[in-house]
């Protein structure tokens, strides 16, 4: 398995909002303010830069392209590679999480410090 660094917060949302279907740039922004609550909410700025640099990575591409309001809409879905790089990222930060979750309980009763 070759070495990879860890997404970023905004990468790492943007591919799991469009893991389960295709979704357009204000989609994602509202899948992301749902999946954190409203802690998180990107710019369409932050957004289209993250898109364009994953589109060229090869992790989404475009599903489809409509006009709405005089304006075109794109539909970004994950890819192959995509959705393998959102797997090793989900691990990661499960294992992550489970030694957090192990060092915040502390010792057991007996054990060594």
């Amino acid at each position: 398995m070759t070495s990879r660094r860890a997404l970023s917060e905004q990468d790492y949302l943007i591919l799991v909002s469009i893991s389960p279907q295709p979704l357009h740039g204000y989609a994602i922004t509202q899948q992301i303010k749902q999946l954190t609550a409203d802690v998180m909410a990107l710019s369409p700025g932050t957004l289209y830069k993250a898109l364009d640099r994953m589109l060229a990575k090869g992790w989404i591409e475009i599903s489809g392209e409509e006009i709405v309001n005089s304006r075109l809409r794109r539909n970004y879905r994950l890819t192959g590679a995509g959705r393998a790089v959102l797997d090793t990222e989900v691990a990661r930060r499960s294992r992550m999480e489970k030694e957090v979750r192990r060092r915040l309980r502390g010792p057991a009763l007996g054990e060594a410090t």
